[in-house]
């Protein structure tokens, strides 16, 4: 167990991180992410609202459609990375980092308080419900459809349903995840979430899972952690996250740091993100330098599925080309590695037909 935002969470079960990190890519993984804050938006002009805050398109959300989206501020910096969902019961639910959840609950009440002076229609709640992640392909589908009325074959990565969860009554089903593979999040009332966890893992295809492997799936999958790969002093123009940006959204120029990142955008950023991979002994530490083509790792580790280190970081613009040659650096170490194209391990996000 280890601390984190706050919390005291599993870094890894009895079966050790490699065997939770490979059953979760072969089989499936059941995670506790109850640490991340939910928070749902009611109120006529709630999509204004959260408009007014993050750079995606909310408005062009179906009912049940979520979105990656993020949280910028005035100099275009990432305040937070969250999903907001459009839900069919009149209200947006949105997911947030633990580890900023004290700052987005203060911005976003501030901007509530903000619209609500001016006679807007906006109110905020705090979920207390738990969130359980049940990941992997291609075992998580057909382990939950057992537990579920509704047809889980009718919804795609992204999209969310309320229904029963193996007899536990309002859940909220968002199939999304934190590890690249098909995999659900499931919203569950905190008195009956140990209930459902019992159900899931009375299923043998089903281990539970911990941070190490969360992390190391993540990162495999090419997906940013905030404070590591992203922060508020990096914009999503270098971020490379310009396609969270709704087209409306840019013409528009009407949220936080929006003229410092469009100028980027025409100028190009002189930093981008990249994913370097190498073999060899050791892996990268955060924030350890390339000593030839000058950057920065901001996320590494040793890649279960591949067996090489891998590893994402910043390099200037003119040396980001998948397959440049560069070196890294491992306790005061050089290795060669190259720059290769994200992600590391193909993805395997459900679609519906």
């Amino acid at each position: 167990m280890v601390s984190f935002a706050g919390w005291t969470l599993p870094l890894h079960y009895g079966q050790g991180h490699l065997q939770s990190h490979l059953h979760t890519r072969r089989h499936c993984s059941l995670f506790d992410v109850s640490h991340m804050l939910q928070t749902l938006v009611y109120g006529r002009d709630r999509i204004r609202f959260m408009e007014s805050l993050v750079v995606g398109d909310i408005a062009e959300l179906k009912p049940g459609q979520g979105t990656l989206t993020l949280l910028t501020n005035e100099k275009g910096g990432i305040t937070d990375d969250l999903i907001v969902t459009n839900t069919s019961e009149d209200h947006l639910y949105v997911v947030s980092n633990a580890a900023c959840a004290d700052k987005d609950l203060a911005i976003l009440r501030d901007r509530a308080a903000q619209l609500q002076a001016t006679g807007s229609d906006v109110h905020l709640e705090v979920s207390d419900n738990a969130l359980l992640a049940l990941q992997g392909s291609p075992s998580m589908a057909r382990v939950l459809q057992a537990g579920l009325s509704d047809d889980l074959a009718k919804l795609s990565f992204m999209n969310s349903i309320t229904t029963t969860v193996f007899g536990v009554p309002g859940c909220r089903v968002t199939r999304c995840g934190y590890t690249g593979e098909d995999g659900v999040e499931i919203s569950v009332p905190a008195a009956q979430a140990v209930e459902l966890a019992e159900q899931l893992l009375g299923v043998p295809d089903v281990w539970l899972a911990g941070l190490a492997a969360r992390d190391s799936l993540r990162l495999e999958a090419g997906l940013c952690l905030y404070g590591n790969d992203i922060d508020e002093t990096v914009t999503p123009a270098e971020a490379g996250l310009m396609w969270t940006l709704g087209k409306r959204r840019r013409v528009a120029m009407d949220f936080p740091g929006a003229a410092v990142i469009m100028a980027q955008v025409k100028d190009k950023p002189r930093r981008r993100p990249v994913a370097v991979a190498w073999t060899g002994a050791g892996q990268a530490l955060l924030n350890s330098p390339y000593p030839h083509i000058p950057g920065t790792v901001t996320s590494g580790c040793p890649s279960p599925c591949l067996g090489k280190n891998i590893a994402m970081g910043y390099v200037e613009a003119a040396h980001s080309r998948a397959g440049t040659q560069l070196t890294v650096e491992v306790r005061k170490k050089q290795h060669p590695a190259v720059i290769t194209k994200m992600p590391f391990v193909p993805t395997q996000y459900y679609m519906a037909k």
